[in-house]
């Protein structure tokens, strides 16, 4: 398992994960329009749905161009005219990804993450990486969103879900990010991540057993500049060790979450940007994976993965959406991505 080994190279690499530099400012792609009128908006997708064969170009127009809270605003303006849910409408009118992208679009962002989670542990079998992907990468105040959203949406605890579908370290370590309780403190211990990153080094060296436990405290608890810190001292002690020691020892869905803290931890939008390359690489495309990060992101830091999506990859996300996708799924998301 290339778990560390395949990290300390990254750090190296151009085209791997840099950290993220610092920076201030809003870097989604979807901003607030200006002159908003929720009622005009309800009324222009009234008509588009009501058009014989239905106008999705004016769809994608009024809703992947508004802020999130610009689109509640015109949800409850188009129940308020027509007495009926948005949200049903056009899922009656719409069809496959299109239809998904939309919906997803209508959700607040607690109810879009709550709504991928049930998802992903519904029916048989349990799609682990997206449980990953939402609570690895999530603030504290996110994830507590997203446990409110799931109770009152589902009527039952995000965490009774996870126990009931996810077993041992993988468990420990969705549970553990479920408390959201995790620090957020931007100030760096240094003593205390030089020795953390001599306790896996040792742990490693000498005690395969114990080592998961010491890793699922550390990722699950350090705010994320001190886990960076951590690893930039694991660096010095030794250039693969923890990796060749860990050599078989983590596989599969755990070794992705841990995987998750630690690459959302050194740059962010890196990890998206992998996640998305991965979704359109191959054969077929994971269309739920694009559709998730491309809409959960754009308001919070799509602009930094596309970023990231061009300098690991050399081409851009854009490029890749057109060579993958098409219609109007295409249309919405080149659209979410900032097209004009």
């Amino acid at each position: 398992m290339a778990f560390f080994k395949k990290f300390l190279e990254q750090q190296n690499d151009d085209k791997g994960f840099k950290p993220a530099p610092f920076e201030t400012g809003y870097f989604g792609t979807v901003k607030a329009a200006t002159n908003f009128n929720a009622q005009n908006d309800a009324e222009k997708l009234k008509k588009a749905i009501e058009t014989k064969g239905v106008d999705e170009a004016t769809i994608v127009e009024v809703i992947a161009k508004r802020s999130n809270a610009q689109r509640q605003q015109i949800k409850a303006a188009y129940q308020q005219s027509t007495g009926k849910a948005l949200a049903a409408d056009l899922k009656k009118a719409l069809k496959s990804d299109f239809e998904e992208v939309v919906l997803a679009l209508l959700m607040t962002p607690p109810e879009y993450d709550a709504f991928e989670m049930k998802g992903a542990m519904k029916g048989l079998g349990t799609t682990e990486a997206v449980l990953n992907e939402i609570l690895g990468t999530r603030s504290n105040k996110e994830i507590t969103a997203l446990k409110t959203s799931y109770k009152e949406v589902y009527g039952e605890l995000l965490e009774e879900n996870i126990k009931s579908e996810v077993k041992g370290d993988l468990e420990t370590t969705l549970l553990a990010l479920c408390k959201a309780t995790r620090s957020e403190d931007s100030n760096i211990d240094e003593g205390l991540a030089k020795s953390e990153a001599k306790a896996l080094f040792e742990a490693g060296e000498n005690r395969i057993g114990t080592v998961c436990s010491v890793l699922i405290d550390i990722l699950t608890n350090r705010s994320e500049a001190q886990l960076c810190k951590i690893l930039q001292f694991y660096a010095q002690l030794s250039k693969d060790g923890l990796a060749k020691d860990l050599e078989g020892e983590l596989h599969g869905s755990f070794e992705d979450c841990l995987m998750t803290l630690v690459k959302s931890a050194w740059n962010k939008p890196a990890y998206f940007a992998e996640r998305l390359h991965l979704a359109m690489k191959g054969l077929g495309t994971n269309t739920d994976t694009l559709t998730r990060i491309i809409v959960s992101r754009s308001e919070i830091d799509l602009l930094k993965i596309m970023q990231e999506y061009k300098r690991m990859y050399g081409k851009t996300l854009q490029e890749d959406i057109l060579k993958e996708t098409k219609g109007d799924y295409e249309k919405i998301l080149l659209t979410i991505c900032g097209a004009p």
